[in-house]
C-alpha cells in the first residue's frame, strides 16, 4: 500500500490565484451563498402566501438562517402593501368587548391625537354649558315649576276645608286635617261634646279631604319624573349645542372612513346621554377604569373612554413588516390585557389592551425560535389556534384555562394575515412532523439549511465577497489574501473535507473578529494569514487543557500506549473526545485474547454496559467476518475477548472495529503487530473498510503521542482509503510526513492492513481452496481449524451431547 504524500493531506488555497490584495477591494456580498434549496423554499413561500405555506427552516446553529430568511422576506416585503393602523375603542353598548378599528397607515396616530383633544374640547364644553347664565336660569325654571306643584295642589285643598271649618295641620310625620271652633283648632272635649250625628259629619269631611290630599301627594313621584325629563331634555339640548363643533369638525376630517365616522357617531349619542356623569367623575378622579371583581365590572364614565388605543402604528412604514420575536411567549406573541389594583380589586379598560408580535406582524411576515416558542407554555398551541381560525383574540392565560376568577374584556378579534417562519434545528422539524397531527398542515414548506456547501470556484469566489461583507459590517480591518486563503483552508477543516466549505458562517465570523483583534495586538492594519493562525491557534489553546492532560498521561505512562515494537493481540486505536465545540483525538490501546469456545466474540465494554449500540454492533460483525472468510464449512470454534484498555467511560462508534479485528486475527495467529502504527477504520463482514468522522483528530492525536514518546520514523496511522478527501491535517503533521519522519496509509480491505501491520503477505484463497502457505490468512485458517478439531474432540470425550463451556 502507497503512503499518503503532503499534497494529499491538506487542500491549500493559492493567495496567488485571488486577483485582489485585500478585501477592501470586492463588493458586498447582496445574494447568498451555497444554499440554493433553502433560498428557493423561501422564495416560493414568500410568492404563494397561501394558507398554511408557512415555513420551517431548518439547519444547525450558525449557518445562517436567520439572516438568509430576513433578507429574503424584507426583499418580498417591499412588494406588499403597507398594512392598516390597528386602533381599540370603548364600545358604547357592550363595553365588555372594546371595538376594533383598521385604519390607513399613519391615519391612526392622527385619530389617537385628535379624539385626545377632542376629550379635552369635550370637557372645556360641558362645563361651560352647564355652568352658562342661561343654562342655569332655565334649569332653575323647571325647579321651581315643579317645586311649586305640590304647594299649589295642597293649597287648593287647604282652602276648601277651611271653608268647610277644617285645618290643615302639618307634622314631621305627615299631615292631618282637624276641625275648628271659632278660628281655633278644636279640643279633644269640644269635639266629644258634639252630638254624634255632627261628629261624624266632620269625621267624613276629614276622611274625603285626607283622601284627596293623600292622592296629591302620590303625584309627586310622577311629577318628580316629569322634572326629571325636562331636565334631561334640557341638559340635551345644550349638550347637543355644545358638542356637535368639535365632533362635526373630526366628521369631515374622517369622512372617508366610515367606520371612523360611525364611532363619532356613537361617541355624540354617548356624551348626550352622560353629560352630567361626565362632568361629575371628570371633576372626582378624572380616569376612567372598569373596577373588575367576583360580581362583574363596575364602570364609571369618564373622559378616557373618548379615547383610542393604538396598538400597531405602521407610519412612516415601507412595504410589508419582518418582524423577529427572540421571546415568544403567550402575552408576547398574541398580545395582553393589563391590570392595575385599585382599591383592593383589579381595574381595566379597552386602554389597556396591549399588541403581541403577531398584532405587529399582521399583513406580513413574522419570524420565531422554534425552540424558544416550544419552551413558552401554551405559545405553540395559541400561535396554531391563530393560524387554524384567522383571527387573533386577545385572550388572558387565565381566560384560556379558566382559571381566572374576575370578569375581563374580550376585545373584538383582528382578521390575521401573516406568514410565520420558524428557525429551528432539524430535530425539532422530523419531531413536530412525527408527533403533532396540525404541523404538516400549518408548515407545508421545509427550508433546509445545509451545514457545508461545495468549494466550487463560484461558491469560492462568493464565500470571499461574504468574508469582505462581514468585515465591513463590523468594521475589521482589511484582510489580505493571504488571510483570505487560510480562512478558506480554515472553512474546508471545520467540516473536515478538501472539496467543501463550512456553511456555518458564525464560526468563521467569530475567527474573522478575532484575526481583527490579534492584527490590532500586532499593530497592523491589514489582516495577514499568521493573524489568523494566531487566532486558531488562540482558540486551541483556550479549549485544550484536558487534551493537554492526556497526551502527558500519555507520556508518563500512566495511560499505557506503546508507539514502537510489535505485540500479539494488541494494537492502538484512535478514538475522539468532543468537549464542547473542542474535539481532539486519543489513543486508545485495544486487546484481544482468544481460546476454544462456541464461537463467540465478547465485547467487555458491552458486558459491563461501557459499550453503545454502534459499537456492539461492530463487535458482532466481526464474528460474521470470522466464520465467513476462514471456516465456512465448519463451526467457529473460539472464545475470543475485545476490549480498550484503561477505558472507564462510554464507548460508542464503530470506528474501532478495524482495529479490533487486526488485533482479534492477531491473537488468533499468535503474530505480533506494530504497535508504531494507528488504525482507524469500521468495517463491514465483507472485510472492507469503510469511512469513518474525525479523521484528523484521530490523526493529529496519534502524532502528538509519538512526538510526545519520541518520533522513531516508523510512525503512522492506517485510515479507510474512503477518507482521504476529507484530511486537512495541521501543518506540523504535513510537514512531518513531508519529511518522512511520519506516515499516513490509505487502506480499502483489511488484508491491506494486515500486510501493514504484520509486513507478512495475505493472499487470496487459491483455486484449491486454501490459501497459501507462508500468509498470515493461512495462519488464521489453521489455527480455527485446530480449535474446530479440539472442540470436537472434547465432545467425543464428553459425551456427543455436550459442548466445551466458556
Amino acid at each position: 500500500m502507497k503512503e499518503l504524500g503532503p499534497a494529499a493531506l491538506y487542500r491549500r488555497y493559492d493567495p496567488e490565484e485571488f486577483d485582489f490584495e485585500t478585501t477592501a477591494e470586492l463588493e458586498d456580498l447582496t445574494g447568498t451563498v451555497g444554499q440554493p434549496r433553502a433560498v428557493a423554499a423561501v422564495e416560493f413561500a414568500a410568492g404563494i402566501a397561501r394558507e398554511g405555506y408557512n415555513i420551517f427552516a431548518l439547519g444547525a446553529p450558525g449557518v445562517g438562517k436567520h439572516s438568509l430568511v430576513s433578507h429574503y422576506l424584507e426583499k418580498h416585503a417591499e412588494t406588499r402593501a403597507v398594512p392598516p393602523d390597528v386602533c381599540y375603542v370603548h364600545n358604547f353598548e357592550e363595553p365588555d368587548n372594546p371595538r376594533l378599528l383598521q385604519l390607513p397607515p399613519g391615519r391612526g396616530v392622527d385619530l389617537r391625537r385628535d379624539t385626545a383633544k377632542l376629550a379635552e374640547s369635550l370637557r372645556a364644553a360641558l362645563t361651560g354649558a352647564f355652568e352658562s347664565e342661561e343654562y342655569q336660569t332655565r334649569r332653575q325654571v323647571i325647579e321651581d315649576e315643579f317645586k311649586e306643584r305640590p304647594r299649589e295642589e295642597l293649597k287648593d285643598i287647604e282652602e276648601r276645608a277651611k271653608q268647610e271649618g277644617l285645618v290643615l295641620l302639618r307634622s314631621p310625620v305627615g299631615m292631618a286635617f282637624a276641625p275648628t271652633k271659632d278660628g281655633e283648632v278644636m279640643s279633644g272635649d269640644d269635639f266629644r261634646q258634639l252630638s254624634e250625628e255632627e261628629q261624624k259629619k266632620i269625621q267624613t269631611k276629614v276622611e274625603g279631604y285626607q283622601e284627596e290630599a293623600q292622592k296629591a301627594l302620590r303625584q309627586m313621584p310622577s311629577w318628580d319624573r316629569d322634572r326629571h325629563t325636562r331636565v334631561r331634555e334640557l341638559d340635551r339640548e345644550v349638550v347637543e349645542a355644545a358638542v356637535a363643533a368639535p365632533l362635526d369638525e373630526l366628521r369631515q376630517k374622517y369622512e372617508s372612513l366610515p367606520g371612523v365616522v360611525a364611532y363619532l357617531d356613537a361617541v355624540q349619542h354617548d356624551v348626550v346621554e352622560r353629560a352630567r356623569e361626565l362632568v361629575e367623575q371628570d371633576g372626582a378622579s378624572g380616569e376612567a377604569v372598569v373596577a373588575v371583581g367576583p360580581k362583574g365590572p363596575d364602570r364609571k364614565a369618564s373622559m378616557s373612554r373618548y379615547h383610542v388605543n393604538l396598538l400597531v402604528d405602521n407610519r412612516g412604514t415601507t412595504g410589508a413588516p419582518v418582524i423577529y420575536e427572540d421571546n415568544p411567549t403567550y402575552d408576547n406573541l398574541i398580545g395582553r390585557i393589563e391590570h392595575v389594583a385599585q382599591f383592593g380589586a383589579l381595574s381595566t379598560d379597552f386602554n389597556h389592551i396591549k399588541a403581541g408580535s403577531l398584532h405587529r406582524a399582521n399583513g406580513g411576515y413574522i419570524m420565531l425560535d422554534a425552540h424558544k416558542l416550544l419552551r413558552a407554555p401554551y405559545a405553540w398551541e395559541a400561535l396554531k389556534r391563530a393560524l387554524q381560525s384567522g383571527v387573533l383574540r386577545i385572550e388572558s392565560l387565565g381566560q384560556t384555562l379558566s382559571m381566572m376568577a374576575v370578569v375581563s374584556l374580550e376585545p373584538e378579534p383582528l382578521p390575521l394575515n401573516v406568514q410565520v417562519v420558524l428557525l429551528g434545528e432539524p430535530i425539532l422539524y422530523y419531531l413536530l412532523s412525527q408527533h403533532d397531527p396540525d404541523f404538516e398542515e400549518l408548515f407545508k414548506v421545509a427550508s433546509d439549511f445545509a451545514e457545508l456547501m461545495d468549494a466550487t470556484p463560484e461558491n469560492v469566489k462568493g464565500y470571499v465577497r461574504l468574508l469582505a461583507t462581514l468585515a465591513r459590517e463590523d468594521n475589521l480591518r482589511r484582510f489580505d489574501r493571504s488571510a483570505v486563503a487560510r480562512l478558506l483552508e480554515y472553512s474546508s477543516r471545520v467540516v473536515g473535507d478538501q472539496e467543501r466549505l463550512t456553511a456555518r458562517i458564525g464560526v468563521i465570523h467569530d475567527l474573522l473578529r478575532e484575526a481583527d483583534h490579534w492584527a490590532g495586538v500586532n499593530g497592523v492594519e491589514v489582516v495577514k494569514a499568521q493573524h489568523v493562525q494566531q487566532a486558531i491557534d488562540a482558540q486551541i489553546n483556550r479549549a485544550d487543557r484536558v487534551r493537554e492532560r492526556v497526551h502527558e498521561q500519555i507520556a508518563l505512562g500512566t495511560i499505557m500506549i506503546d508507539v514502537a515494537g510489535a505485540k500479539v493481540g494488541q494494537v492502538n486505536g484512535l478514538s475522539v473526545l468532543m468537549l464542547g465545540n473542542f474535539a481532539f483525538g486519543r489513543p486508545s490501546r485495544l486487546t484481544a485474547r482468544v481460546r476454544l469456545g462456541q464461537g463467540n466474540v465478547v465485547d467487555i465494554e458491552r458486558e459491563v454496559e461501557l459499550g453503545g449500540p454502534l459499537h456492539s454492533k461492530g463487535v458482532l460483525i466481526l464474528a460474521g467476518y470470522l466464520g465467513a472468510n476462514y471456516t465456512p464449512d465448519q463451526p467457529l470454534s473460539l472464545s475470543a475477548s475485545i476490549v480498550f484498555e484503561q477505558s472507564y467511560s462510554g464507548v460508542d462508534g464503530d470506528s474501532a472495529s478495524a482495529a479490533e479485528l487486526f488485533a482479534l486475527l492477531s491473537a488468533i495467529a499468535e503474530i505480533p503487530l506494530k504497535q508504531s502504527l494507528a488504525v482507524t477504520g469500521s468495517v463491514n463482514q465483507h472485510g472492507e473498510v469503510q469511512a469513518i468522522g474525525g479523521v484528523n483528530e484521530k490523526i493529529e492525536g496519534f502524532f502528538d503521542v509519538c512526538r510526545a514518546k519520541g518520533i522513531t520514523g516508523e510512525q503512522g496511522v492506517i485510515i479507510p482509503a474512503s477518507n482521504i478527501r476529507h484530511l486537512m491535517l495541521r501543518h506540523d503533521v504535513v510537514a512531518a510526513v513531508s519529511s518522512g519522519q511520519f506516515h499516513i496509509y490509505p487502506i480499502e480491505t483489511i488484508d491491506q492492513g494486515l500486510e501493514l501491520l504484520t509486513g507478512m503477505p495475505t493472499a487470496a484463497r487459491q483455486s484449491s481452496g486454501e490459501y497459501p502457505e507462508g500468509t498470515f490468512n493461512r495462519l488464521v485458517e489453521t489455527k480455527l481449524l485446530e480449535l474446530a478439531e479440539k472442540r470436537r474432540a472434547f465432545g467425543m470425550r464428553n459425551g456427543a451431547d455436550k459442548e466445551p463451556s466458556d
